[in-house]
């Protein structure tokens, strides 16, 4: 049987692709190497609420993740618990207070990193339109070094430590970008890591599929995607073939390396597959023993190996806490005598009772988390892969041509608009 679409992913971008193309007419399967939907988000309903292993916070600043929640009448909840105290690590020493402290701390660090925002992104959704050849190929270690009092480098690392996890390796443009979409770093800050959905992630995608009435096959990974210029032909680890007229791969840009594309690759897309995307760090949730007093921490990623915390639920008398790090090679996210060490490093005295948590690093469908690009990637690399390859196109978070790359938003906006291209040109009998 041939289809006219057959997608490869279905995490959120793959999924919105699927309805879209649907809405259009297209004949889609969906092809997905996990026993599920959902790409780097997966939901579990653990302790009585929908425990986020991946992807979670949403917000009405972001245009294409509302226009979804409000198709499918679901509901944002906001922080669940008021977070008043606040930890950080600077100059070697924990300090405390209220999260507006740290901020005005920090404030000095952080506008000589992102000053120049908007100079630099005046169209923060249209990266292409000015030249960021110069400032692209500056890191986040590169801005840290603008600040010369080391204890304000500490503070201004302290609040960038859930994103600039591998500073010498991101580039400082992504922060820049979100900054310039949302006008200053202080609203960016206050939109990014608060709000979820009440039902879960899972509720969102699931509504997405329902509607789409695509094909989907699970546990199905692809190993080989042939173009010969009539047709695609997308080969599956088990050797089943299938055919379509176009095929959009909506993977993770650090797993494309396991499909074999034929006609290869364009050099700079081939050069995005070789060099990945450096975000390896991890998520994981600590249950504290006791109704503990809500807090949120955060450290240089070299002072604390959980460098950004924060509580989220107080359920039958013990504590919830999120907790995220830069490097999952250097730290067992498994191991609740090393989670409660970090911990007790911010709030003396904790108990950790038990840890949950999921690998993506190791996960071979991800093989690391959110995306945010290397110096150099977004001016150099990413504009091609954004492009048709033939019958090829591809999607995903990590490509999204909006500011959000590596968010849901930006699977969002990837998805729909390849499904746009894609639809327009079949449309057209190409």
């Amino acid at each position: 049987m041939k289809y006219d679409v057959v997608i490869i992913g279905a995490g959120f971008a793959g999924v919105i692709a699927a309805r879209e193309l649907r809405h259009d007419g297209h004949k889609v399967l969906v092809l997905e190497g996990r026993d599920r939907i959902g790409g780097r988000t997966r939901t579990e309903q653990t302790y009585g609420v929908p425990l986020e292993l991946g992807g979670t916070y949403l917000q009405w600043s972001q245009p294409h993740v509302f226009r979804e929640i409000l198709r499918y009448k679901l509901e944002l909840s906001p922080p669940t618990l008021r977070r008043d105290k606040r930890y950080w690590i600077a100059g070697g020493k924990v300090h405390s207070g209220a999260a507006e402290d740290l901020y005005k701390l920090a404030a000095p660090g952080l506008e000589a990193m992102l000053a120049d925002a908007q100079e630099v992104f005046p169209y923060p959704y249209e990266a292409g339109r000015v030249d960021i050849t110069r400032v692209d190929r500056e890191s986040y270690a590169d801005r840290y070094a603008r600040i010369s009092d080391p204890l304000t480098r500490d503070l201004a690392s302290a609040v960038l430590s859930e994103i600039a996890t591998f500073p010498e390796q991101q580039s400082i443009t992504s922060l820049l970008r979100y900054v310039s979409a949302i006008g200053n770093w202080q609203t960016f800050f206050s939109s990014a890591g608060g709000w979820r959905l009440k039902t879960g992630t899972k509720s969102l995608i699931e509504a997405i599929a329902d509607e789409s009435r695509a094909e989907f096959r699970l546990s199905t990974p692809v190993a080989k995607i042939v173009d010969d210029g009539t047709q695609i032909v997308a080969t599956t680890r088990a050797g089943d073939s299938i055919q379509a007229r176009a095929a959009i791969v909506a993977v993770p840009i650090n797993t494309l390396h396991q499909i074999d594309f034929s006609p290869g690759l364009r050099m700079p897309t081939k050069r995005l597959v070789e060099e990945r995307q450096p975000n390896l760090n991890f998520k994981l949730w600590a249950l504290v023993r006791g109704q503990i007093e809500p807090f949120g921490a955060s450290a240089p990623i070299h002072a604390n190996p959980l460098s950004y915390v924060q509580t989220e639920y107080q359920i039958d008398g013990d504590t919830l806490v999120t907790c995220f790090g830069a490097d999952r090679s250097k730290f067992d996210i498994f191991d609740r005598n090393a989670v409660q060490n970090a911990l007790r490093a911010y709030v003396p005295g904790l108990e950790v009772i038990e840890v949950t948590a999921h690998d993506w690093v190791s996960d071979e469908f991800s093989q690391g988390t959110w995306a945010t690009l290397r110096p150099g990637q977004l001016s150099e690399l990413l504009p091609d892969i954004q492009r048709p390859h033939g019958r090829i196109a591809f999607a995903g978070a990590d490509i999204a041509q909006s500011p959000y790359i590596g968010w849901i938003e930006g699977a969002f906006e990837s998805g729909s608009t390849t499904a746009r291209s894609v639809s327009q040109s079949l449309l057209a009998g190409r």
